[in-house]
């Protein structure tokens, strides 16, 4: 961590020549509650060790300058003139500044140089960690003043309007709100949240990258959003206060599965019964019961698997192997879901054979080695001490 920053830091002084402010800005993880936030459900994110690192210095002139360190590219702007690049990586900043425009902040520009070790399209949120880490940081610099919500709220935007992408509110908001050996339910019709402890040394969070690449995701994501619809307006019907799956329970859905298409109804059930796990997996948490904690991973990636149908073999053949090892507490498939990570609970006096195996399992399988990483629940977004990397 302390190279990733101080190779941040050393490009930001060899082009600008100046002392910056540095930011870090973390990735996320989320142990359960999968395709639940866009129904108005539960999600149980932190944030990670791993991080995207940001330095920056304050302009005059109205430009604004980006280099980012791990593509050895940059990219300058004027913030009076923000239009999208064909590049792609600088839409995430620009979208940021553009927001802060609109609420009527000025910005006289600034110098940015950013880098860090979140891996690419692997599903802990690096986009999120540059939206949110570069608001954070301008609203520092800058002393705009904003709440933590409202920088949450801009760097979500950011994504929807000026990257194009419409996303949820989860992986901005962890972001910021992350704590140290802390997950975070949250509600996400509400946006209330509350904090539960996740602190056993002899437990290892393990994320295994089956480096597949999600090209189906974006497109059955949208389906799945619609067919999720299609279940609320049908069940409607039955109780016009449904707004969202968030208000059905399973009771309710099954007296009414005649009334539903068998895709739509396993759909609904899947929404259902996750979020109903959210809410048990947070009640383990509180009794440090982690072992039950883990089943219910299992469950949600068979229902993710069979009833939502968004995992793949890649996926399947990792959650499969790691229910046959000794010391693997709970697996799932995490994020949008065809390809990515599975996310592991395992003990860490198993966590030699843990690699062994699954390696072997997944190279058996699927011809190619296997990435891990193993990952620690950090804080959220925040200023780094110049001095303490220094010394």
């Amino acid at each position: 961590m302390q190279a990733l920053i101080q190779n941040v830091e050393q490009k930001f002084r060899e082009l600008f020549n100046e002392e910056p402010m540095l930011v870090r800005s973390p990735g996320r993880i989320n142990l359960i509650g999968e395709h639940t936030d866009y129904n108005e459900g539960f999600v149980l994110p932190a944030s990670i060790d791993r991080a995207i690192y940001f330095a920056l210095s304050p302009r005059n002139d109205g430009q604004c300058r980006f280099f980012a360190n791990d593509l050895n590219d940059e990219y300058q702007c004027r913030v009076d003139e923000l239009t999208k690049s064909g590049k792609g990586w600088p839409n995430y900043l620009c979208g940021v500044v553009d927001q802060i425009k609109k609420l009527g902040y000025a910005i006289p520009g600034f110098n940015c140089v950013f880098g860090g070790n979140i891996p690419i399209a692997s599903g802990l949120s690096s986009s999120a960690a540059i939206e949110a880490g570069l608001a954070y940081a301008l609203n520092n610099m800058f002393h705009f003043h904003l709440n933590e919500l409202s920088l949450v709220k801009i760097a979500q935007k950011a994504e929807n309007e000026f990257v194009g992408v419409q996303c949820g509110i989860m992986d901005q908001l962890i972001n910021i709100y992350g704590r140290e050996r802390k997950v975070l339910k949250l509600d996400c019709r509400t946006l209330e949240h509350e904090y539960y402890p996740f602190e056993r040394d002899d437990l290892q969070l393990v994320l295994c990258d089956t480096r597949v690449h999600r090209e189906l995701a974006a497109s059955e994501y949208n389906l799945r959003r619609l067919q999720c619809e299609a279940g609320v307006e049908a069940l409607r019907k039955y109780d016009v206060n449904i707004r969202s799956l968030r208000d059905v329970n399973i009771d309710f859905l099954k007296a009414h599965q005649k009334e539903l298409s068998p895709v739509i109804y396993k759909r609904c059930k899947y929404v259902i019964e996750e979020n109903e796990r959210v809410l048990a997996a947070c009640q383990d948490l509180q009794r440090e019961d982690y072992g039950t904690f883990g089943q219910r991973m299992f469950a949600s990636h068979a229902g993710l698997r069979d009833e939502y149908e968004v995992s793949c073999a890649e996926l399947d053949v990792l959650v499969e192997k790691a229910t046959k090892i000794d010391g693997v507490l709970g697996a799932r498939m995490m994020g949008a879901g065809f390809g990515g990570c599975t996310i592991n609970l395992v003990q860490q006096a198993a966590l030699d054979n843990f690699y062994r195996e699954m390696n072997r399992a997944y190279k058996d399988s699927m011809q190619r080695d296997l990435l891990f990483y193993p990952t620690q629940i950090e804080a959220g977004t925040s200023k780094i001490n110049v001095q303490l990397i220094e010394a």
